[in-house]
């Protein structure tokens, strides 16, 4: 029986979160199942679930919640986010419980009488929130799929609330860095507005009660009774605009992933309002045609090739994409071989394509590095990808009085004004303009792989914007280089999205060589010490049967199985 694995000591040996051909790692090996996120106290919530003989859908309840506590600068009760799943019988959906802007929201909100963008407002305060999901999410979860008690799955999350969880060295970094922003969007001082050190204990019990009464009363202990009339009642002393109307009409939705091959690979992906499907198949057909075996991993062709295909598919991204449910957006068009196939062909190895040359592709018929992600495989071979978030890290800072925890900022995944970039630097067009009950677009990308019939792998990241190229980077690594979970999850990432018109890049990754000949080819880089690009979470299928945690040494994520 094995326990959760620390990944502290990957951190120490890969210092700059990569590996070499001659230092291979391997992450936690289980026979039967497994649960990889933020924090080792949700994984470990998930995979009890798991040893209970609940299913991957009743573990993905529990740890949602869990993460709800032990990580509120993501995890949460008050955000949304999107679930890809597959059944052991190869059936595959996806549930959509992204937020929604309130009923009196309107396109013009967040401007000023000149109708220029009003700096924050979207971002930051209780006007940047839209209606939450989370808990609607876990409830259709639950009624579909749901196999052990419901009350079983919230208690563990009520426990941890109550009895408290230590803080890690980031978390405490994290707490006191936005002690002023937590000042500032609140009319009281909240909990985490202090000064925490790494093995502190925070206790939750407002959060405890909140949690209680879901358990109890399932979709209506949040969007009815004393949980909505706190939400309600905190959000108008703010001046913020969620009504009681908001919450009850608020609805969960079941819709059919994006699915497309890649090499004889069944990659299963979220569809809209999360553009990650989508422009996943646009990035990875894009480069189907060429032959890795002749392009080192991470040298100056291979991230040259992700850059022009990642360029073009953020580009159709800011021209096209929005709701599906408000706006009709050429899904097909956009993924077809011979649309990608014509946006490729002005693509040269001899120079870069300046993004000023590069618009949206013409069709017939258009998130946060505080989001989280986590993975689950159960031990009857039902998987579960979720990627969920407040957006930035703890939302809108917006502490809900008496109800212990965040409200999201999600209304700046809208396009307050179309040509004006959001906090990700990405654009949007009137296709993600804000209207009523429509829910914003979103980078993440819950994804499965699967291979001749059989799951192979369970993989998705925060990272906002860099969501869509940290995923597509790390199927690259399992499927063109055979890499293993862990060996993939640690090496460094690179993220190019249209504009600004630069190569992110991960400090320390990538050899000198690489970035002189990167720009001479007329190629701008872009390095931080602090740049983190994703943080993935995932589960390799090994070839025995048995099953690989990749758990990312970015931050304190962990992996638990048995």
């Amino acid at each position: 029986m094995k326990k959760f694995f620390s990944i502290l000591f990957i951190a120490i040996l890969l210092a700059n979160c990569t590996t070499t051909k001659e230092d291979k790692v391997t992450g936690l090996i289980a026979e039967k199942a497994m649960v990889v996120s933020a924090r080792v106290e949700a994984s470990q919530v998930g995979s009890d679930i798991l040893k209970k003989g609940g299913n991957a859908y009743d573990a993905m309840i529990a740890t949602q919640l869990a993460l709800a506590v032990v990580y509120p600068q993501a995890g949460n009760i008050g955000g949304g986010g999107f679930m890809v799943f597959r059944h052991s019988d190869g059936k595959t959906g996806a549930l959509d419980f992204r937020e929604k802007a309130p009923l009196s929201s309107d396109k013009d909100m967040y401007l000023d009488e000149k109708g220029n963008v009003i700096p924050g407002m979207s971002d930051f305060g209780v006007h940047s929130s839209g209606v939450p999901g989370s808990v609607a999410g876990i409830v259709e979860v639950y009624e579909k799929y749901g196999s052990l008690p419901f009350k079983e799955l919230v208690q563990p999350a009520i426990d941890l609330a109550r009895n408290g969880f230590k803080v890690t060295k980031n978390q405490a970094r994290s707490f006191n860095g936005t002690r002023e922003r937590f000042a500032k969007a609140n009319n009281y001082k909240i909990l985490f507005d202090a000064e925490w050190k790494e093995g502190d204990v925070v206790k939750l019990e407002e959060l405890a009660q909140t949690l209680e009464r879901i358990r109890d009363n399932g979709r209506d202990g949040f969007y009815k009774g004393k949980t909505a009339d706190l939400i309600v009642n905190y959000v108008k002393e703010l001046g913020g605009i969620i009504t009681h109307e908001d919450l009850v009409k608020y609805k969960a939705v079941w819709r059919k992933p994006i699915e497309f091959d890649y090499k004889g690979y069944k990659i299963t992906s979220m569809t809209l309002p999360a553009s990650g499907g989508v422009c996943l198949a646009q990035i990875l057909k894009s480069v189907e045609p060429y032959d890795f075996s002749k392009i080192e991993h991470n040298s100056t062709k291979y991230l040259q090739l992700l850059t022009e295909a990642e360029r073009r598919s953020y580009a159709d991204r800011a021209h096209y994409l929005g709701d599906i449910d408000f706006v009709n957006v050429p899904i097909d068009s956009l993924t077809s071989p011979e649309y990608i196939k014509k946006r490729m062909s002005t693509f040269s190895w001899d120079k870069a394509t300046k993004s000023s040359d590069v618009s949206h592709g013409e069709v017939l018929g258009y998130e946060s590095n505080e989001t989280t992600h986590y993975s689950i495989i159960d031990q009857f071979g039902n998987a579960v990808a979720v990627t969920t978030t407040l957006n930035t890290g703890y939302g809108s800072k917006v502490y809900v009085k008496g109800a212990g925890f965040f409200l999201n900022n999600e209304m700046d995944d809208f396009s307050a004004k179309p040509g004006v970039p959001n906090v990700y630097g990405l654009l949007g067009s009137a296709a993600n303009a804000i209207a009523p009950e429509k829910r914003m677009l979103s980078s993440m990308t819950p994804t499965i792989v699967e291979k001749d019939g059989k799951l192979k792998m369970v993989v998705g990241t925060p990272g906002g914007s860099t969501i869509i190229t940290s995923v597509a980077q790390n199927i690259l690594n399992v499927v063109e280089y055979d890499m293993g979970m862990q060996e993939s999850v640690n090496k460094a990432r690179f993220h190019h999205q249209w504009l600004p018109d630069y190569i992110r890049m991960e400090p320390r990754g990538f050899d000198s060589i690489t970035k002189v000949n990167l720009k001479a080819l007329g190629y701008e880089l872009l390095e931080r010490n602090s740049l983190i690009i994703g943080r993935v979470d995932a589960i390799l299928v090994l070839p025995n049967g048995k099953l690989e945690g990749g758990a990312d040494p970015r931050g304190d994520d962990a992996a638990v199985g048995f």
